[in-house]
């Protein structure tokens, strides 16, 4: 029995070529666990597509995913000089966000990056005249520019990129090709008729394979079923039961991803009154699950473990059954499945 992730595949693929027909030259992206699916997965589906590149995030997944997937391969972390060198094929296009690094890859295929509003890496505007004699000796293959997903100081994205490529062309560099990331579809074809001689190519991933919710849905099968009474001891801890009730223990554990949270930016008075609740309930060893039994999220009865949940299950709850299955609110991009199925 297993933690599974069931996909309405008819329904994702149609969602697939839904955002590709909005964003022409789209280039899928399949980093860190492959969003949920595995990078196998992924880079099936990306063929599917009929993509000419694939974005992945390090060289090491460059490495997997290339017996897996025959096109380009676009590696999104910037090159470094004294990185540990992983043996790639030709089709394998780098990264950069200096000066250094283009000088690092003489022979190269390489996509530089400038420095956006999200200051996370890039080349600046200084860096620009140093650039031509840079570039001489690789393969450029384009610029990129990786946006932030919110502009709470009211600033728009257009304007941005706009700023970017009249930088590159009063610095007189080559504008063939622009990669770009958090755009709209139609910021895209904003960006396309002001700069028709340039190829703007949208870098999607959780978009692409996280947008249509109803697509996917993880379950965790029932193993045991335990009645407990009031004030009786389980579990690890030995902790007492609250009340009458069920231990439930369910497929879907911390190697699964079940317990681990990454932070959230919050937003917003009810936001942030909700995540001082939980912090509050977490200090007395209360901790909501993700599973759902009965049209309710259901309490861990005490931490997850490596391979299964506990649950308690008040006693005024339907009993559940060795074999059913529990609908799981997981995040894709921290979540290991057992079984994927496809249906």
């Amino acid at each position: 029995m297993a933690l599974t992730l069931y996909v309405d595949t008819a329904r994702w693929r149609a969602h697939h070529k839904h955002v590709q027909e909005q964003f022409p030259g789209l280039v899928p992206v399949c980093k860190g666990n492959g969003y949920g699916f595995g990078h196998e997965r992924l880079a099936e589906e990306a063929t599917r597509l009929g993509s000419d590149v694939l974005a992945v995030g390090t060289t090491y997944e460059a490495a997997r995913i290339k017996d897996w997937f025959s096109g380009d391969l676009l590696v999104l972390t910037p090159y470094r000089r004294g990185e540990e060198p992983v043996p790639l094929p030709d089709r394998v296009i780098r990264s950069v966000s200096s000066i250094d690094g283009v000088y690092g890859l003489v022979g190269a295929r390489v996509v530089i990056e400038v420095m956006s509003s999200m200051k996370r890496h890039g080349i600046g505007e200084q860096d620009l005249p140093q650039l031509h004699a840079a570039i001489e000796n690789i393969r450029l293959e384009g610029f990129a520019i990786h946006l932030p997903l919110d502009r709470t100081d009211g600033s728009d994205a257009v304007e941005e990129v706009i700023g970017w490529m009249d930088r590159l062309r009063a610095a007189r560099l080559p504008l063939h090709t622009m990669f770009v990331s958090h755009l709209k579809a139609e910021e895209l074809i904003r960006l396309q008729q002001q700069f028709p001689q340039t190829r703007f190519r949208a870098r999607i991933g959780t978009r692409l394979w996280l947008g249509d919710h109803e697509a996917t849905e993880y379950r965790g099968a029932v193993l045991d079923v335990t009645r407990v009474a009031k004030g009786e001891r389980f579990g690890y801890r030995q902790q007492k039961a609250a009340s009458d009730g069920f231990l439930v223990v369910v497929a879907g554990g911390t190697s699964h991803g079940v317990g681990l949270e990454a932070p959230k930016a919050l937003h917003g008075v009810m936001p942030r009154a909700k995540g001082v609740a939980r912090a509050g309930l977490a200090t007395v060893n209360r901790n909501l699950s993700p599973f759902v039994w009965g049209g309710k999220q259901r309490w861990f009865a005490e931490p997850p473990h490596m391979q299964v949940s506990i649950l308690f299950v008040p006693a005024d709850a339907p009993e559940p059954k060795v074999g059913e299955e529990l609908v799981a609110h997981l995040r894709h991009t921290t979540t290991q499945f057992d079984r994927i199925v496809d249906r």
